[in-house]
């Protein structure tokens, strides 16, 4: 079941929310600015942080539920070189470049596609124009959100460009399976599908290393307790008041990344990717606003993002893998979260 609704607009294009309901316990509320996922009940759970109204994703400091992109997490001091052409972008983080900029597709008003059938699915489509933020390339983005009988929502990333140019897109929904006004995800348990991690610098550019998660707190090769881990006096999480690391998924092609336990409510969410990497983030900092959710005031550690990606600044770092996505060639990536 689908159920398209106007819920206001911005200048000449309006803003929609659409909810796909697949009959079978799993529902999603999906906004077109950003693409953002405003709720996902699970048995009546819902598992999302966020607004309460569609406003409140057009100030979206913390990217809740969005696809990120068009180049998702960091590029170090802002510039990278395709075929030994100089590329500067928005410097939004000190020197260096998140998430495209302030201002990426996660703000952005896309068009939809709402299409009902036994899955029912959700295509969103923007094209972020040549030279926007310094990045190269007319790059037309499609984002496609099914919800299959089996309790999953799959998430299926498209893009072409005209010009050589980087892609790395991912979903930054905020999870808390106990419900998102239950606080903190200490008691939550994750599995991650990694034995290495690429450990960065003070400003979270990967240094190059891929270093081993063996005998760290960033070992979740078997399920532990977050709470552990984020509280961990181990230097790299102590900065960050938590983790905020990508992890090398063992393999290549479609597999299980992780799986995340909530210990109230018992719901169990299994990640499947084809991407080469995880960045988990347990909502280390969160700012005080009247307009999260249900009037909640969203704590520190309340959610844990699980952003399947390619490895931050892997443009400027040869060895991991590479985000250029040339010309004529398509950028094409699925991940799904399955609810069990």
């Amino acid at each position: 079941m689908i159920k398209t609704q106007k819920c206001g607009s911005l200048g000449a294009e309006d803003i929609y929310s659409v909810t796909l309901d697949n009959g079978n316990g799993l529902a999603a509320e999906i906004l077109n600015i950003g693409c953002a996922i405003k709720k996902l009940n699970f048995n009546g759970t819902d598992v999302v942080l966020g607004f309460d109204t569609y406003e409140g994703y057009l100030n979206n400091t913390s990217s809740f539920g969005v696809a990120v992109g068009r180049v998702a997490n960091r590029i170090a001091n802002s510039e990278f070189e395709i075929d030994n052409i100089k590329y500067t972008v928005t410097k939004n983080e000190g020197n260096n470049n998140l998430h495209s900029s302030d201002s990426n597709v996660g703000k952005k008003i896309w068009q939809i596609n709402p299409i009902d059938s036994d899955e029912p699915t959700l295509e969103l489509t923007y094209t972020t124009p040549d030279g926007e933020d310094g990045f190269p390339g007319n790059v037309a983005i499609k984002v496609t959100y099914t919800l299959t009988k089996e309790n999953s929502i799959k998430i299926h990333y498209e893009a072409t460009t005209d010009k050589d140019t980087i892609v790395n897109m991912t979903n930054h929904s905020y999870f808390n399976l106990n419900g998102h006004k239950s606080g903190n995800v200490y008691n939550h348990k994750l599995y991650l599908n990694s034995n290495f991690y690429t450990p960065s610098d003070a400003e979270l550019i990967p240094t190059g290393e891929i270093r081993s998660v063996a005998n760290t707190p960033y070992d979740f090769t078997t399920a532990k307790l977050l709470g552990p881990a984020i509280k961990s006096d181990f230097k790299s999480i102590a900065e960050c008041n938590g983790l905020d690391t990508n992890f090398c998924i063992n393999g290549r092609g479609c597999c299980k990344a992780a799986v995340l336990i909530g210990d109230v409510s018992g719901i169990t969410m299994e990640v499947y990717t084809d991407a080469p990497g995880i960045q988990v983030y347990t909502t280390n900092g969160t700012k005080e606003r009247k307009d999260y959710k249900d009037g909640v005031n969203y704590c520190v550690h309340s959610a844990v993002c699980l952003e399947t990606q390619n490895y931050p600044n892997a443009i400027n770092i040869p060895h991991f893998p590479s985000p250029i996505l040339r010309c004529g060639e398509k950028y094409d990536t699925t991940t799904e979260y399955k609810f069990i």
